[in-house]
């Protein structure tokens, strides 16, 4: 069986410098740009909403720098794998205590690329094989009227924070469960999709992005009457994921 491809995301403020990565890229087979973006914030973001396995990511930039990037990106709750690049070879250092895995000088050549990428490789596999051992949970335990019940993980449509608790929204009805929004983003990876700081949604429902009366963009679910709004910040990561499904 042909091995998985590894999901790759681009960050550079210079377009000819994405341009160039692309290009590189674009022999190696077993390789899929999930997006080239410009700015650490919109990697970040990016990074949220759909899995990436490896970031090759430019160190200087405005706004967030590459090392900020890379300490925010560490801590999700699946982290990619990470590559800086840069001009110059002062911060050497200062990557690889961030945990990146390789550093690549620019122009970048298409010899050390090939060899970050099979390093990249390696390292994702072991993270995704440390994941694939853990079981998956298949239902929410949650009460009603004094009693307890299990809700299929398939059934959930979406689960929105509120106060203490996470109300978890049924096609049936809603529940509160006493769990956090992203314990259970980390613990369910893919399956639900972060689209406000206060929301996630089952990513086999979505059935589109539409835009709201007031100008703000709102996914539809399936099952699911209203629209739920997304953020900003989440969006560009909703649209990534929506470009794969």
């Amino acid at each position: 069986m042909a091995a998985a491809a590894m999901k790759v995301l681009i960050v550079d403020d210079e377009p000819l410098a994405r341009a160039r990565l692309r290009e590189l890229l674009a022999v190696h087979a077993d390789v899929v740009i999930i997006a080239d973006v410009g700015d650490g914030q919109t990697a970040i973001t990016t990074c949220r909403g759909a899995p990436i396995d490896l970031v090759l990511l430019d160190i200087r930039m405005p706004g967030i720098d590459g090392l900020e990037t890379a300490k925010q990106l560490a801590t999700l709750p699946q982290p990619p794998v990470v590559v800086f690049l840069t001009a110059y070879d002062d911060r050497a250092l200062d990557a690889f205590e961030t945990g990146a895995v390789d550093y690549l000088l620019k122009p970048v050549r298409a010899e050390r690329l090939a060899q970050a990428l099979e390093r990249a490789r390696r390292i994702a596999s072991t993270h995704a094989a440390e994941v694939a051992a853990e079981p998956a949970r298949r239902h929410f335990r949650v009460r009603r009227a004094g009693a307890l019940r299990l809700v299929p993980v398939e059934d959930v449509l979406c689960l929105r924070a509120e106060d203490k608790y996470v109300c978890l929204v049924t096609a049936e009805g809603e529940h509160l469960i006493e769990e956090s929004l992203t314990a259970i983003e980390r613990e369910f990876g893919e399956r639900f999709l972060r689209i406000h700081r206060n929301c996630l949604v089952a990513s086999t429902r979505i059935r589109g992005l539409e835009r709201g009366g007031d100008g703000s963009e709102r996914v539809r679910l399936d099952r699911l009457p209203d629209t739920l709004e997304v953020s900003r910040r989440n969006l560009p990561g909703v649209r990534a994921r929506l470009s794969r499904l």
